[in-house]
């Protein structure tokens, strides 16, 4: 469920003093609309440059979300903006990264952006996952997995960024995956897989079209097609939860799109 936005300029002064002392003086100040797990999105321009800040208050129950992205940004040079500070005053904890210009990924058949995207996951596939505490993909799928014994296919050593919104994806020359905040560590063919989900839901394409994109990332290919199938099921299943919780347009639209392509695959 998307966490309610509130302007960075009702931060308290202390915060926002905490973040000149790192940024310079605040010149203007704009709010990103995009994304769901922080209470404060917005760029900021300084005389220094330009920013891009998230943030949650202390007691949110998932500020855990930020230390997470604070601990593994460092690993993430050339794949994610880079970390340049952090903030925790006043009862907030923000994160202040260095702002790229650039897009949305497009998803949508023929979108320029595709073989970008499908580049930056090749790349991401080369880090190596780093020795920071991280969720279990196969934890996190448990509950929805068809069979008990399906979770052992979502098992493994890599890491997992796990949240394919084309949103979280900014082309900048290359792209690059924003939010970190759902990083996991598991099998390394899952991010491929969690991309299907959305150039279905968000680049509306068909499913064998979405997967001869995932094809292209060669963790891909070392998944058994059952196991690739596995979790297309518990996909559906994680789905119907949400859309059923949270019923927006958005939900709907990813719970559809993951149906379809959990029934794809049963009939194959």
């Amino acid at each position: 469920m998307a966490t309610e936005r509130m302007s960075f300029d009702d931060l308290p002064p202390a915060v926002l003093v905490g973040v000149q002392s790192h940024a310079g003086e605040i010149l203007r100040t704009e709010m990103v609309i995009q994304g769901y797990n922080s209470q404060i999105a917005a760029r900021i321009s300084t005389a220094d440059g330009s920013f891009f800040i998230k943030g949650l208050r202390a007691d949110h129950g998932r500020v855990w979300t930020q230390h997470r992205e604070a601990e593994v940004n460092p690993y993430l040079r050339g794949i994610a903006p880079a970390l340049l500070w952090q903030v925790e005053d006043a009862g907030w904890v923000l994160l202040g990264f260095e702002a790229l210009d650039g897009h949305h990924a497009d998803y949508s058949a023929g979108s320029p952006d595709l073989p970008k995207v499908a580049d930056l996951l090749c790349r991401l596939g080369e880090v190596p996952c780093p020795p920071i505490e991280l969720r279990h993909a196969e934890q996190r799928l448990a509950a929805y997995a068809a069979k008990p014994t399906d979770v052992a296919h979502f098992a493994g050593d890599s890491l997992l960024h796990t949240d394919l919104n084309n949103e979280n994806v900014l082309v900048n020359g290359p792209a690059y995956l924003v939010d970190w905040a759902w990083a996991s560590k598991g099998a390394a063919w899952l991010d491929a897989a969690h991309w299907v989900v959305w150039l279905m839901a968000a680049g509306k394409q068909e499913p064998r079209s979405a997967e001869e994109w995932a094809a292209r990332v060669p963790a891909w290919r070392t998944a058994a097609p059952e196991a690739v199938t596995a979790f297309a099921l518990a996909t559906a299943n994680l789905w119907e939860e949400i859309a059923g919780v949270d019923p927006d347009p958005w939900t709907a639209t990813v719970f559809d799109a993951s149906r379809r392509w959990a029934e794809y695959r049963k009939a194959g």
